[in-house]
């Protein structure tokens, strides 16, 4: 994974069209969260809150997952537990199954991506449709999200008009506005014939037994109150104690995410449709998704990661991210948060080499919503990798060479300029695969000083 990951980064670095694009639509982005911010007497109080509200509820899960599962359960919904991707898909074929399902509508959903949902399903012969627009024209061009947030944020209005005429046989120049209305006109048929929906959940409520679900194009209520059966996937994490809790977190997603005071588009899911309601589905299940995420939660310093409320601001911010895209992550979490997560979540020997694409400049942490210290985490990563002996015998011998003759002075002053060069661009060639060559100056601060001042 590591080569692949370094070979997908040179090419995407080197893509100046590439660059240009996400460059332009981060630029975009980062003109109007400042505006979003300007709604807050005191931002960083806000956010100081909302890390305080995630630590209380991941310090305790296991009483808030359970109110949350006999919360819902009294209203007519029913909870699964899935350890697994696998499990959480096997749940998902036993109730499409029973339905007779031919067609699934999906609103966007980091969590299915991560089960690579889509996929299981056409193995079993259901249609899956994403209907987020920037989900939608991903699902088209066959790629995964590219972004947390913004799905087919690497393509230009262009890329998209040319798409819809190859997979849609529409027009080759349509505007922006003309495909959105494509788009829509496609999806609303699917709505209403779909079988079964399925959404994620920005946030479980504890004490209501309700999720919340925040977007700005109406896909999500309309893929959960249209078809008679809703089946929500969600990270256990995404937990917060009390409905009041949205009152603080909506609007603090909403402008780290966008930008914007709030979305368009706040929706609170008790249940199936109610006795006395006329809207909404015959059946609701919610399926609470381990995955790798207890193994986050029991290690003491990297737990504090699974406060993230997934707005996508640290991508946004992150040098590395904006030369070599999502993409190259070849994860479903990209930047620095999937950087942070993933190596846990998958094996830290396979997965380690995202911890290190990282400059450490510690703009992540200076931009998350929730005060996560990305930077140290990262860091953090690094060092578990180490303990439990990932690392390559070259590296770790590069590294004792170098803290034995960085502590040794004769060392540090032994041979010459040309040496010196010849044993770090050559033995240890690995800087000089991305950067110019070192180059040692002739003496070295200790034999200058030493012939400056002699006797002292």
């Amino acid at each position: 994974m590591s080569q692949s990951f370094l070979d997908k980064s040179a090419i995407k670095t080197n893509d100046l069209e590439h660059r240009r694009k996400i460059n332009f639509n981060i630029g975009r982005y980062n003109a109007v969260v400042p505006m979003g911010k300007m709604q807050y007497a005191d931002l960083n109080t806000a956010r100081e809150r909302a890390k305080n509200l995630k630590w209380r509820a991941l310090e305790s899960l296991d009483q808030h997952l359970e109110d949350f599962e006999s919360n819902f359960i009294r209203r007519g919904g029913k909870v699964i537990w899935a350890e697994t991707a696998e499990q959480a898909n096997a749940e998902i074929k036993k109730i499409c199954e029973a339905k007779n399902c031919k067609t699934v509508v999906k609103s966007k959903s980091m969590v299915t991506e991560e089960i690579k949902l889509n996929d299981f399903l056409h193995s079993i012969n259901i249609e899956s449709v994403e209907t987020d627009l920037g989900e939608y024209i991903q699902q088209l061009d066959g790629e995964t999200p590219y972004h947390i947030v913004t799905p087919a944020m690497h393509k230009s209005k262009e890329d998209v008009a040319k798409l819809f005429h190859e997979k849609l046989n529409t027009a080759p120049n349509l505007s922006p506005t003309e495909l959105t209305l494509i788009a829509r006109e496609k999806l609303r048929t699917k709505y209403t014939s779909a079988e079964v929906g399925i959404t994620g959940a920005n946030f479980l409520i504890a004490d209501t037994g309700a999720i919340a679900l925040t977007e700005n194009e109406g896909n999500g209520r309309l893929s959960c109150a249209f078809p008679k059966t809703h089946i929500v996937i969600v990270g256990i994490e995404k937990m917060i104690p009390s409905l009041t809790d949205l009152g603080l977190f909506w609007p603090l997603l909403a402008t780290f995410g966008t930008g914007q005071r709030m979305t368009v588009y706040n929706t609170i899911v008790h249940g199936p449709r109610q006795a006395n309601e006329t809207d909404g589905p015959d059946e609701m299940y919610v399926i609470l998704l381990d995955n790798g995420r207890t193994n986050i939660l029991a290690n003491e310093k990297t737990r504090e990661s699974l406060y993230c409320i997934r707005c996508g601001a640290c991508l946004n911010a992150c040098p590395i991210y904006k030369n070599i895209g999502g993409h190259a992550y070849e994860t479903t979490y990209s930047g620095p948060i999937g950087s942070v997560i993933t190596p846990h979540l998958k094996p830290m020997d396979e997965w380690k080499h995202l911890s290190y694409a990282s400059s450490l400049c510690g703009n992540c942490t200076e931009v998350c919503a929730v005060k996560i210290n990305l930077h140290e985490l990262l860091l953090e990563n690094r060092a578990e990798s180490v303990e439990q002996g990932t690392a390559k015998w070259n590296e770790k011998f590069a590294w004792k060479a170098w803290k034995k003759a960085s502590l040794n002075r004769k060392m540090m002053n032994f041979g010459n300029r040309k040496l010196k060069n010849w044993t770090v661009n050559k033995i240890f060639g690995e800087w000089t695969k991305h950067h110019e060559e070192l180059d040692f100056a002739d003496k070295t601060f200790n034999q200058m000083w030493k012939e400056k001042f002699p006797s002292s």
